[in-house]
C-alpha cells in the first residue's frame, strides 16, 4: 500500500469533510477512528462518502495507522478539545519519530496549545495549533484555516492546508501563517468571540422587529440589507432561516429559546481580562445566551411583571440598518484589539491584514466588511485611525442611540448594541468619573492616584480621614 501524505485522526463532522477535503485534491488520505460499538456508524457513513478516484485508507489501530504515513508524518487530530488531545497524543508518541507533527484542529485555548508545544519540543516532536473555521461545509468545501507554529512547520504543511482552504476574490487561499506557538488557536477564539456578538446582534434586531412584523417581513429587511455594505454570511444564513417552513409553520417559530455555548465566546471574554482590553460585546454577547439559558425562571418572572409595551414609536428601518453597521464595526475594532494585544503581549507579530484577508471567505463570520478590512489594516492598525470609519461612526451615532430607545420602549432586551454603544462614548470622552474611582481605591486602600496639575507618573496619597 502506498504510504498516505497525510492522515487525520477522528471522523466526527469536521474530521469526515476535512479528509474527504483532501482526497479531493489528489492526496493519498489515511484516516483513524476508534472502534466501538456507539462510533460504528461514522466509519460507515464514512465509507459511503468516499468517491471513485480518491485515495482514503480508513484504520481502527491507531499503530497501524501511523505506520501507513510517509515521514515526516503529519497528523492532523479532530477530536474534542482538552483533555482528549493530551490522551492521544500521549497514546501516539511511542509510534511517532523525530520531527513528526502533530496538528490539533480542534477548537482548543491557546494557552493549552503553547504547553503541548513545550512539552513535544522536548521530545523534538513539532506541535501546531490550528483554527479551522466554515462548519461541515466550509470544511468540505474550502474553510478558513488559521496554523499556529514554526515558520518552518507551516511550510511543510502549506500544500495540503492551502490546497482544501478556500480562496479570496484573488484566488489565494484563506490560509496563511498565523504566528507562533498557540497563535493559530488564539485568532480562531477570537474569531468565535466576533461570531458570538455578530449572531446576537441579528437576534436583538429579530427580537425588535418581530414586536411588529413577520418573519417574512424581517426577512426582507435582511434581504434588502444584504446587497449592500452590510453583506455578510451569518445575514445570508439569518434570511434562509426566517423563510425555512415546515408544514407551512415556520421553523424559527418551534425552537426553543435557549441558546448554547462551547466555550470560545468566555474565553474570549476572560482573555480580555487577562490582557487588560477590551470586549464588551463579546461578553454581552455570551451573558445572553447564559440567559436565555434560564427559560423556567423567565417566564416565572414574566408572569409577575407588568409590561405596558405599546409603543407608538414606528420602526425606522434605515436607523435600524445604521445602528446596526455602527454596532458591527465596534465589534470587529474590539476583536482585532484583542488579537493586537496579543500580539504585543507575547511577540508574536501578527499580521492583522493578513488575518482579516483570510476570513473573507470559508469562515462563519465572512462579509463585504472583512473584505474592506485587508486594505485599512494595511494602513491602519486600528479601525479607529481610519478617517472614514471614524466618520461613519460619528455619522451612525444618532442612530445607534434612536435603536436603543426604541429598545427600550418595546421593552426588548439589545444588550450587545448597549454595549458598543457605551464603549464608544467611553473611548471618545475627553474626560471620566474614574477620578472618583481613584479616590475611593486611595479612601480604603490608600492606592494612591496621579493628579491631574502633575507629572504623569507621579503618585500622591491624602488623608481621607482628617478633617
Amino acid at each position: 500500500m502506498k504510504q498516505a501524505e497525510i492522515g487525520v485522526i477522528g471522523l466526527g463532522v469536521m474530521g469526515s469533510s476535512l479528509s474527504l477535503n483532501f482526497a479531493s485534491k489528489g492526496f493519498n488520505v489515511s484516516v483513524y477512528n476508534r472502534l466501538i460499538p456507539e462510533e460504528k456508524h461514522v466509519l460507515d457513513n464514512f465509507s459511503n462518502r468516499i468517491e471513485e478516484g480518491m485515495s482514503v485508507n480508513i484504520f481502527t489501530d491507531l499503530e497501524d495507522f501511523v505506520a501507513s504515513l510517509e515521514r515526516p508524518r503529519k497528523i492532523l487530530m479532530m477530536i474534542k478539545a482538552g483533555s482528549a488531545i493530551d490522551a492521544v497524543t500521549e497514546v501516539l508518541l511511542p509510534f511517532l519519530s523525530e520531527g513528526d507533527v502533530l496538528i490539533d484542529g480542534g477548537n482548543s485555548h491557546y494557552l493549552d496549545t503553547n504547553r503541548r508545544v513545550a512539552v513535544l519540543k522536548q521530545k523534538n516532536i513539532h506541535f501546531m495549533g490550528c483554527g479551522i473555521s466554515g462548519g461541515e461545509s466550509g470544511a468540505l468545501k474550502g474553510p478558513s484555516i488559521m496554523p499556529g507554529g514554526t515558520k518552518d512547520n507551516y511550510k511543510h504543511l502549506a500544500p495540503f492546508l492551502e490546497a482544501i482552504a478556500a480562496k479570496d476574490k484573488q484566488g489565494l487561499a484563506c490560509c496563511t501563517h498565523i504566528g507562533p506557538e498557540g497563535s493559530g488557536h488564539f485568532v480562531k477564539m477570537i474569531h468565535n468571540g466576533i461570531e458570538y456578538a455578530e449572531m446576537q446582534l441579528l437576534a436583538e434586531l429579530y427580537g425588535l422587529l418581530s414586536t411588529s412584523k413577520t418573519n417574512e417581513d424581517i426577512a426582507q429587511i435582511f434581504k434588502t440589507w444584504n446587497t449592500t455594505y452590510l453583506n455578510s454570511y451569518l445575514l445570508e444564513i439569518t434570511i434562509d432561516i426566517l423563510e425555512k417552513k415546515e408544514n407551512e409553520v415556520y421553523v424559527l417559530d418551534t425552537i426553543l429559546d435557549k441558546a448554547g455555548n462551547k466555550g470560545t465566546g468566555s474565553w474570549s471574554a476572560k482573555t480580555a481580562f487577562n490582557l487588560g482590553t477590551v470586549n464588551t460585546m463579546m461578553s454581552a454577547a455570551v451573558f445572553a445566551r447564559y440567559i436565555s439559558s434560564f427559560k423556567s425562571r423567565r417566564v416565572a418572572m414574566s408572569k409577575r411583571i407588568y409590561k405596558n409595551i405599546e409603543s407608538n414609536e414606528s420602526f425606522d428601518i434605515d436607523m435600524l440598518e445604521r445602528a446596526y453597521r455602527f454596532a458591527r464595526i465596534i465589534n470587529q475594532h474590539q476583536g482585532f484589539e484583542l488579537i493586537k494585544e496579543a500580539s504585543n503581549t507575547y511577540n508574536w507579530d501578527l499580521n492583522l491584514s493578513e488575518i482579516a484577508r483570510i476570513w473573507t471567505n470559508g469562515c462563519i463570520i465572512r462579509s463585504k466588511f472583512m473584505e474592506d478590512s485587508i486594505t485599512v489594516f494595511k494602513v491602519h492598525d486600528n479601525y479607529l485611525d481610519s478617517k472614514s470609519i471614524l466618520e461613519q461612526l460619528i455619522s451612525d451615532e444618532p442612530a445607534i442611540k434612536q435603536s436603543i430607545m426604541l429598545s427600550m420602549l418595546n421593552r426588548v432586551a439589545f444588550d450587545t448594541f448597549w454595549a458598543a454603544y457605551s464603549y464608544w462614548v467611553a473611548m471618545s470622552s475627553k474626560k471620566l468619573p474614574a477620578n472618583l474611582i481613584q479616590a475611593q481605591r486611595d479612601y480604603f486602600g490608600a492606592h494612591t492616584y496621579e493628579r491631574v496639575d502633575a507629572p504623569e507618573g507621579q503618585f500622591f496619597h491624602t488623608n481621607w480621614y482628617s478633617s
